[in-house]
């Protein structure tokens, strides 16, 4: 494969959330106006054929092409996920996979978590230099490793400083040559492992300690948290409350954003829903996860 002029993005997916990947594919093509062609993989966590098809319906198939990926074929077997206690998904774990799984002659790769809207060309995130470094973010609403709610708790006893800034695993700019070359997979895994009663964001606190002050620190406005909302945002990132929940309360206008793009999906008549389905949500993913868990003890 050719990956020259070609950007390389992935997101990881479930019928819960296609509605947020459409918008968010869709807000990606309007702002593209470079000449790169995107390889879009999409890690599927059971997507039904109705939603995969109306996303591909919705999508500019001249500038995005979507490469399918089934969560349960692309993790390697070697590995064994954590079971951590929070309510997110089984999926979050994917984006350590990354340069597993994407063809081995790529050299750069963009992770996307599904909750985002892209407002800027993304050519331009693409285009970044980050120089000997593996992995680029952009720092978390925490700021520091030592913030007490969101943060690195049992960072004294890992050596880590306290002024070393936190990032937020939303938004990653990978170099999978170099990830796999050091080992960085198996390194977040155990980390998590040791130290799973201090991983609260699991996946985002194993890619802190494993990387502390060695990544590469992004624009904030290529990660705008709707709680936080900057001016002119590159990227709205809707942590918290997504806006197809009733109970979305953050910043209007970048609700706003959302569905001005979700309107030119085949979504375009969606309805915001209750608090219920969110709940349900979460209650599901902690079974989930107790259910794979158990399975992977029997085998």
């Amino acid at each position: 494969m050719n990956q020259q002029n070609r950007i390389t993005i992935i997101s990881v997916c479930d019928n819960h959330y296609m509605i947020m990947l459409a918008a968010l594919l869709k807000s990606i093509e309007k702002n593209h106006h470079s000449s790169e062609k995107i390889d879009y993989y999409i890690v599927e966590d059971e997507i039904s054929s109705k939603n995969k098809q109306m996303l591909l319906d919705s999508t500019n198939k001249e500038m995005i092409n979507i490469k399918w990926l089934k969560m349960s074929e692309i993790t390697p077997k070697e590995f064994k996920l954590p079971l951590d206690y929070s309510s997110f998904p089984l999926n979050i774990y994917i984006r350590l996979f990354i340069p597993h799984f994407i063809p081995v002659p790529i050299e750069k790769a963009i992770y996307l978590d599904v909750d985002m809207i892209v407002l800027e060309d993304i050519s331009k995130l693409w285009g970044t230099n980050i120089g000997n470094k593996v992995i680029a973010g952009v720092v978390d609403r925490s700021g520091l490793v030592s913030n007490e709610w969101l943060g690195i708790k049992n960072y004294k006893d890992l050596g880590i400083s306290p002024d070393a800034k936190y990032y937020n695993s939303g938004l990653l700019l990978i170099d999978p040559q170099k990830w796999r070359q050091l080992n960085i997979t198996q390194k977040v895994i155990k980390c998590i492992h040791d130290n799973i009663t201090f991983a609260d964001f699991p996946d985002q606190y194993g890619l802190n300690v494993v990387f502390a002050d060695q990544w590469f620190e992004l624009d904030p406005r290529w990660n705008s948290q709707a709680m936080l909302a900057i001016e002119k945002p590159f990227i709205i990132h809707f942590t918290g409350r997504k806006p197809f929940y009733k109970s979305y309360n953050y910043n209007s206008s970048y609700k706003d954003h959302f569905y001005k793009y979700l309107k030119q999906t085949k979504w375009n008549n969606f309805k915001p829903i209750g608090e219920y389905r969110r709940l349900l949500k979460k209650i599901y993913n902690k079974f989930e996860k107790r259910n794979w868990f158990n399975k992977s003890i029997a085998i």
